[in-house]
């Protein structure tokens, strides 16, 4: 399964557990369609998932209770749940900051609100000296705001990250979220004909267009992340150990890991930005599968050497 697919798969978990758990005797049609899942046997897989998750010792107190009972959806919480769970200051700075960032969007519910504020006076008891978080938005944020209430249809000017390729496109604009660290825009893309997620600070200009969307909205989350494009260069890689930040900053799905190191699969749209990184990574990385990135990796280290002769012959 794609770290994407993972990250989707555990939202909706999350999302699901807690409204079963406040809507006892739900049935499996209401939560199939409510959570959108495909079929029941895939909530029975998300349940089957979370019936395993507890603490060390997984006896009948440490395990959660998740299954399905005829046409009900049962689930019952651990008996560590039933104690309120300590956090360390820096795990509730944490939860603050991201609840900050949510609730600046305008669009969370009025449950995070009071949880952030609870969570202020916990961790600073003197109200008066509590710390603010002043988190930046972008300057286009509250433009692409209203956008999205409207429901309308916008031009922006965008600059691709991976290319640097500007193009003006025409978008229905569909959510707003802030997530590792950048704010992003879900919309549906007139010229790509697909859904697509932009980045907030790689929009340049925004200006309103004629005309209805054409589209229907799409309501549920999306985990933001980086799709292969068809037809881009897909390497396969053993990470060692100094090059384990790769997994973490870079659009890879992790296939393994284990003492001889972390095997991801990685995309990009030119080889030679692949080849550009096993370069740095010298020793550290074992290009494992992808002939375009060996290509270029040798074009690029006879490039290199041409500029350096003497290094050449030694």
């Amino acid at each position: 399964m794609s770290s994407a697919k993972t990250v989707q798969r555990l939202f909706r978990i999350l999302s699901m557990l807690p409204w079963v758990i406040a809507n006892p005797g739900c049935t499996v049609r209401e939560v199939v369609k409510r959570f959108d899942y495909s079929s029941p046997r895939q909530l029975a897989n998300d349940l089957d998932l979370v019936f395993v998750c507890g603490l060390p010792g997984y006896g009948p107190g440490e395990l959660m209770v998740a299954y399905i009972d005829d046409d009900e959806v049962v689930v019952e919480l651990a008996d560590y749940f039933s104690r309120p769970i300590r956090l360390t200051p820096p795990e509730a700075l944490q939860l603050i900051g991201a609840g900050r960032a949510v609730l600046s969007s305008g669009a969370a519910p009025d449950a995070l609100a009071s949880a952030v504020e609870k969570l202020e006076r916990m961790l600073f008891a003197d109200v008066e000296q509590m710390l603010t978080i002043d988190l930046s938005e972008p300057p286009l944020l509250n433009e692409l705001r209203s956008a999205v209430e409207r429901s309308g249809v916008i031009s922006i000017t965008y600059t691709a990250l991976g290319t640097g390729e500007t193009t003006v496109r025409d978008i229905e604009p569909w959510q707003l979220q802030s997530a590792l660290g950048n704010w992003y825009l879900t919309a549906w893309c007139r010229r790509a004909g697909a859904e697509r997620v932009f980045r907030l600070d790689r929009i340049q200009s925004v200006e309103d267009v004629e005309g209805e969307a054409s589209v229907e909205r799409r309501t549920e989350s999306v985990a933001v992340g980086y799709t292969p494009n068809a037809g881009e260069t897909i390497a396969t890689l053993r990470l060692g150990e100094k090059a384990r930040w790769v997994s973490q900053y870079y659009p890879v799905d992790v296939v393994s890991d284990d003492d001889r190191g972390v095997v991801v699969r990685l995309s990009a749209y030119d080889p030679k930005v692949a080849a550009k990184l096993l370069i740095r990574l010298g020793s550290h990385v074992e290009l494992l599968d992808g002939d375009r990135v060996s290509v270029a990796r040798q074009e690029l280290r006879e490039q290199i050497l041409s500029r350096y002769p003497e290094a050449a012959k030694s």
